[in-house]
């Protein structure tokens, strides 16, 4: 996912003498499907040929080792380099250069255009857009959507009646009002008072939203990627790696630091930032804080002096104590490379890239994602059952054993009902904590 925007700049310089094609190769089950890849392409924006090698037969021709690996092949269609790993635009650009420059001399070159018909050709534009995460506030009667590809947050009450737009859609990393301020794939939510954080994922940031003022202002992070480890320090010169979501306990912004396998801390009072767990290692290793290995943790949710963390490469759900003397334990999950949709108690439970996380009564409700399910897990007990969903994709509603989901990224408990960021179905769905009946929520008014 980062090397998308890297990418997305040098076809747009290099469109006439360089062409990229992707090549899919899946780690997960839920990834080998053709129309869940062609949703990925969607979400991330992706407009050049993509292969679905599901059977890994171009990752062994090519001796692929590593995701992500760029292949260099010349103008006769000879390999001629290749690179591990992410790689910064600078080194990326004078490469491109050098190598354009080599075989224009040779004349080998044909400087034309290529042109491919994208998928988005085939949508329509709909109220939301792969929205990621949601956030339901009973006290003040609202709920909060990260409307991600729409690069804005909706307001409605908690029925779908739409009362506000945050942002103007564009993507970009702009303070200011509502209607000029910009976001770049906003995921996790979390309110304040009158204080509404947003991970801005893509912007590497975390910005805050003065509800009463309606004003947008950025509290942490510069807006660029991150390219090293670090230990912080002030939250607005800090470069972050890919937030993906937000938990507020007392006046410390915990945040799931996705891009660096970690968890980190806000405080919000000295806005100093920092890591809290994790050692940016990508393994599922418990342990004390600074030593344990997380793999990119995509949910956050929070009960008295202890986090719970949907750590969806090792599809497993997993606590780190708030204190610093504490500890990093594993729930459910197994490896980078165990999952499936199995049911059951502590180390036999199976669960597919979980991407949300909640907790309500003492109990886990888990978007598990690639499974299109919503789990219910006891962190006691270690006990997790299905509560929503076939686990086949769709749009059904319906009650809870016929109901279908399509890659759900976020969930928020309130007021007796469940709030589901279904994001391939571009919907919220809703489901009474009593009935288990799953709903799509109609958003009205929304222009």
């Amino acid at each position: 996912m980062h090397i998308f925007p890297q990418l997305r700049k040098l076809e747009e310089k290099f469109a006439r003498e360089m062409t990229v094609i992707g090549v899919h190769s899946a780690k997960f089950t839920a990834e080998q499907e053709t129309e869940n890849l062609r949703r990925a392409v969607l979400r991330y924006g992706i407009e050049h040929p993509v292969v679905n090698d599901r059977d890994f037969e171009v990752w062994q021709q090519y001796t692929v080792r590593a995701w992500p690996t760029l292949m260099f092949i010349d103008p006769t269609g000879r390999l001629i380099g290749k690179h591990e790993g992410e790689i910064g635009l600078d080194v990326f650009d004078k490469l491109i250069s050098d190598m354009v420059g080599e075989y224009d001399d040779q004349g080998l070159i044909e400087h034309s255009d290529l042109t491919f018909k994208p998928e988005k050709e085939k949508e329509w534009e709909r109220d939301l857009s792969f929205p990621g995460k949601v956030l339901a506030d009973v006290d003040s009667g609202r709920l909060f959507i990260s409307d991600s590809n729409h690069n804005r947050i909706v307001v409605t009450d908690l029925d779908g009646n739409a009362w506000d737009i945050i942002g103007s859609g564009e993507q970009g990393f702009d303070d200011g009002a509502y209607q000029t301020a910009t976001f770049y794939d906003p995921q996790g939510l979390v309110l304040a008072g009158d204080d509404l954080y947003v991970a801005d994922t893509k912007n590497h940031a975390i910005r805050k939203i003065d509800l009463a003022k309606q004003k947008v202002t950025t509290v942490a992070g510069t807006g660029e990627q991150s390219k090293v480890f670090h230990e912080g320090g002030d939250g607005r010169l800090a470069a972050l790696n890919s937030p993906w979501d937000i938990e507020l306990s007392g006046g410390t912004l915990y945040i799931a630091m996705a891009g660096f396998h970690q968890l980190w801390s806000l405080n919000l009072d000295s806005g100093q930032i920092r890591p809290h767990a994790g050692s940016g290692r990508e393994r599922i290793v418990d342990g004390p804080l600074a030593e344990a290995h997380l793999a990119q943790p995509s949910g956050i949710a929070a009960d008295d002096a202890v986090l719970y963390f949907a750590d969806s490469e090792t599809s497993a759900i997993r606590s780190a104590d708030m204190e610093p003397s504490g500890a990093v334990k594993s729930i459910v999950g197994q490896d980078l490379f165990t999952f499936g949709d199995v049911d059951g108690t502590g180390d036999e439970v199976r669960l597919q890239h979980p991407l949300g996380i909640d907790m309500h009564e003492g109990v886990l409700y888990v978007a598990d994602t690639y499974n299109n399910k919503i789990k219910r897990i006891n962190p006691n007990t270690r006990e997790a059952s299905s509560l929503l969903g076939v686990g086949t994709p769709g749009a059904a509603d319906g009650i809870a054993s016929e109901a279908e989901f399509h890659e759900p990224g976020g969930i928020s408990v309130a007021g007796g009902r469940m709030y589901i960021a279904d994001t391939n179905n571009h919907a919220i769905r809703v489901a009474g904590l009593d009935t288990l009946k799953v709903s799509t929520l109609e958003i009205k008014g929304l222009k």
